[in-house]
């Protein structure tokens, strides 16, 4: 069992950045691909990002190409994600999530944090 604590959100206005953390701890002998998933109030959870267990392989979902930046602290078992030039669509609980592979994280993870709230006024 993994468990996983995100951390890092908040309310910025629009063009401003935030850098949200998720730290796994439980069975991290063996180490996981990460990712991240956000959902907006009414919308289904979408996938945001997503990097391998070595760093080796990174996928961005198109909205946020060239805005956010997925990265990992393997020393310290923790995902980040830097995101850069927010905007109001970018609104929605951020969830974490790992498993095995990346394809496994991207459609059916295991694993998932609880979620941490960003909020991006006009």
């Amino acid at each position: 069992q993994v468990q996983l604590v995100e951390s890092g959100g908040g309310l910025v206005q629009a063009g401003g950045s935030l850098k949200l953390s998720c730290a796994a701890s439980g069975r991290t002998d063996t180490s996981y691909a990460m990712g991240w998933f956000r959902q907006a109030p009414g919308k289904e959870r979408e996938f945001v990002a997503v990097i391998s267990r070595n760093g080796g392989s990174i996928y961005y979902t198109e909205s946020v190409k060239g805005r956010f930046t997925i990265s990992r602290d393997n020393a310290k078992n923790t995902v980040y994600l830097q995101m850069n030039s927010l905007k109001p669509e970018d609104t929605a609980v951020y969830y974490c999530a790992a498993d095995r592979s990346t394809s496994v994280v991207r459609t059916g993870a295991n694993y998932w944090g609880q979620g941490t709230q960003v909020t991006v006024s006009s």
